[in-house]
């Protein structure tokens, strides 16, 4: 006979008791561990809307782009903001369709890391076009001087994808969000309180009639955010894909980035739950069990990062293209060699400690290696990036890249932007979907039946 399957949420928890337990985050004094996490994140939020007005002023001279290296820091930092997004969308998304449970703990504030995460990503393609002023010319509009983009540039591709997984993503999170407002409506003992949920609540009574509109919007809205996973870092690798230069102009890129970009979404939330679960005593509600399934995530996507390393060489290799043979062999044996063999201790040799059970399910060892595993991803995009251009077809204009303090203060920054979001979001908002949660318990069997055995 099969043995019972391990409990999704620890203890003996009722409707009740997650209402209480997830509610209570938001309606008690704020800590004043808070008040000084969030006053740093919003120094450093400071930070880079400083750089970014000093770069607007002085121009993009101010970064360490230049001829051969047209992309640096700008476009490393909005493909790595870019792939720290796709965690959540799979998780609420992909997962909600595969009926896998145990994403109902994490699902929540993945979905906000993901919109966190992707406004970072657009600040940098968008200063990176230099005449911040004109942006608006990448928007499809009609206008008096009678000028359109240019529907064949991957910056335009840049701009439709991402504005649509943006769009889409804010509405999942939102629609999932509406029974919980209510919740937080229902219990509020101050009129302010009150009036905002009830306002974002939207009317919810949660109704038979309410519950069957939400399910279909919310399956709709999973419809439409599933191929936005898949869609969106295609789009970004295409930037690279369809160039001419070698080390960029490979097939490869689309289900490589996409790979990767779940490989760091799911290590940024590994982080963010192992922080979330201790600071606020919710270890019953995301547990061991979660974190070990997201372990198990990050070590599939390695070996499909890894996989495709190797198969690049092999490429450059068969290809019989001297100068694709050549930037591979540089990229590990040349002057930015130190960022490739990090890249692959980080991001094919650390997950594979997640093969030994005693050490996905270790916290320490998790949390050290999900930052590695970040790191790691941002010198992937690094090495791609710099190494192909900085040793271009001319020897003549080959160049080392340094980055400036305006790249690196202004990286700095968008840290700060993320973190202030998200301290905001746990601080006001149930940083568990506390709806979904309650239909993996045992009460929301309809055989269910209470013995007594609960208060």
């Amino acid at each position: 006979m099969a043995s019972q399957a391990e409990p999704l949420i620890l203890g003996h928890p009722t409707f009740r008791t997650i209402t209480d337990d997830v509610s209570q985050l938001t309606e008690r004094k704020t800590p004043l561990p808070w008040y000084f996490l969030f006053a740093m994140a919003v120094s450093l939020a400071l930070l880079l809307f400083g750089m970014l007005a000093y770069l607007f002023i002085e121009g993009v001279g101010v970064w360490g782009v230049n001829i051969p290296i047209a992309w640096g820091w700008a476009i490393i930092n909005f493909v790595f903001w870019v792939g720290i997004g796709h965690a959540g969308t799979l998780i609420s998304a992909i997962l909600f369709l595969l009926r896998q449970k145990w994403r109902t703990s994490i699902n929540r504030f993945a979905e906000a890391m993901t919109i966190f995460a992707v406004i970072c990503a657009l600040i940098f393609p968008s200063v990176h076009v230099g005449r911040i002023w004109l942006v608006y010319w990448l928007f499809p509009y009609p206008n008096q001087m009678a000028m359109w983009p240019n529907f064949r540039s991957p910056l335009e591709w840049d701009i439709f994808a991402v504005f649509t997984y943006f769009v889409v993503s804010a509405m999942f999170w939102f629609v999932g969000l509406v029974p919980d407002l209510a919740t937080l409506r229902d219990r509020a003992k101050n009129l302010r309180r009150k009036k905002i949920f009830g306002f974002l609540a939207l009317g919810w009574r949660g109704g038979n009639r309410q519950w069957k509109h939400y399910e279909l919007a919310y399956l709709l809205l999973a419809g439409l955010s599933t191929p936005l996973v898949l869609s969106v870092h295609s789009v970004v690798s295409t930037d690279f894909a369809t160039s001419q230069l070698p080390g960029w102009h490979t097939t490869i890129f689309p289900p490589y980035f996409v790979a990767g970009a779940v490989f760091s979404g799911f290590a940024m939330v590994t982080t963010l739950a192992i922080i979330v679960r201790r600071v606020f005593h919710i270890e019953h509600i995301i547990t061991l069990k979660h974190l070990e399934n997201m372990a198990k995530v990050m070590l599939a996507t390695s070996l499909m990062v890894g996989y495709a390393y190797s198969v690049e060489f092999f490429i450059a290799w068969y290809s019989g293209n001297m100068y694709e043979r050549f930037v591979f062999i540089n990229r590990a044996l040349g002057p930015y060699a130190w960022g490739y063999w990090t890249m692959i201790t980080c991001n094919v040799l650390v997950p594979q400690l997640f093969w030994f059970k005693k050490l996905r399910t270790s916290i320490p060892v998790l949390f050290i290696a999900t930052i590695f595993i970040n790191i790691g991803m941002w010198f992937e995009r690094f090495v791609i990036i710099v190494s192909s251009l900085s040793q271009d077809f001319l020897p003549s204009s080959w160049a080392y890249y340094r980055p400036t303090w305006g790249d690196i203060l202004t990286f700095i920054g968008s840290f700060g932007l993320f973190f202030s979001l998200f301290l905001l979001f746990v601080r006001f908002l149930p940083i568990v979907a506390m709806a979904e949660v309650k239909g993996v318990l045992p009460e929301a069997n309809p055989h269910y039946e209470n013995k007594g055995e609960h208060s």
